[in-house]
């Protein structure tokens, strides 16, 4: 090539940017107006106490200060959060006294009086679906580490008359919007609820095991066999309906099956 040559392509590639630069600018200005005037119609608040922010689905930096986030060091199995960093890999006294069926569980928060718990209650029984996409960002970036090697995102499923009931999955608005995140396949009809099971609340371990048993089963054709498959809740507590989730899954030829959820119940920290 030329000196001419390479001189004339370097010239028609700095023309190119020049003219992308115009049109880069003239699209950042239409969405800079754009959430301008979303502001002004909507004004952000904050996702858990409706209170004034500086941007749309964020908390407030009272709420922010206030949810207990679930970070590093944890137990590599559980999820759950260590006092002390003993290193990475390490598994906490009750994942190796009584294994989930799960291989790895990942939350973003604790669950317990308070943001947590009010965006849980507000996603599950108030309608507001549209929580679902910042909690779901969330719970993509705690959840990393298992999605990073996922071939599915599959939402633990409602019984019919629950969902009729309800009109709503949170289960599934989650896992959707993790998925969009991860870029991975959302499945939600892999996974069928086929035991309407009553209220874990109030019910003991033992109770919420024995009430899980045989309630899900693996959809007629749905490709399972030989994938890592990342299932999505909005809450653990005892891990009952979480393990009996799996175990379909997993009896169904499943390589592997994880966990994410919002917030999980932490004990003894």
């Amino acid at each position: 090539m030329t000196v001419n040559s390479c001189f004339t392509r370097a010239m028609s590639l700095s023309e190119v940017r020049a003219e992308a630069s115009p049109r880069a600018r003239i699209r950042e200005l239409f969405a800079s107006l754009s959430r301008a005037a979303l502001d002004a119609l909507y004004p952000p608040v904050c996702l858990a106490c409706r209170s004034a922010t500086g941007a749309h689905g964020g908390l407030c930096p009272a709420c922010w200060r206030a949810m207990r986030f679930i970070e590093r060091p944890f137990c590599d199995r559980l999820g759950t959060p260590f006092e002390q960093d003993l290193g990475e890999g390490l598994l906490s006294p009750q994942a190796i006294a009584d294994p989930p069926v799960f291989r790895r569980a990942r939350a973003v928060a604790r669950f317990e009086d308070g943001p947590a718990r009010r965006l849980v209650h507000r996603l599950k029984y108030s309608d507001r679906a549209d929580l679902a996409k910042p909690l779901g960002a969330w719970m993509a970036r705690a959840g990393a580490d298992v999605l990073v090697d996922s071939e599915a995102i599959v939402p633990v499923p409602l019984h019919p008359l629950r969902l009729w009931k309800r009109r709503f999955n949170q289960a599934a608005a989650l896992a959707q919007a993790i998925a969009a995140e991860s870029g991975k396949p959302f499945e939600p009809r892999w996974l069928l609820r086929v035991k309407p099971t009553r209220s874990q609340v109030g019910l003991s371990r033992e109770q919420r095991a024995a009430n899980m048993q045989g309630a899900f089963r693996v959809a007629a054709g749905a490709p399972v066999r030989g994938l890592r498959i990342v299932l999505v809740d909005d809450v653990l507590t005892s891990g009952a309906t979480a393990n009996a989730a799996a175990r379909a899954l997993l009896r169904a030829g499943a390589a592997d099956v994880d966990l994410v959820v919002f917030a999980r119940v932490v004990t003894g920290t």
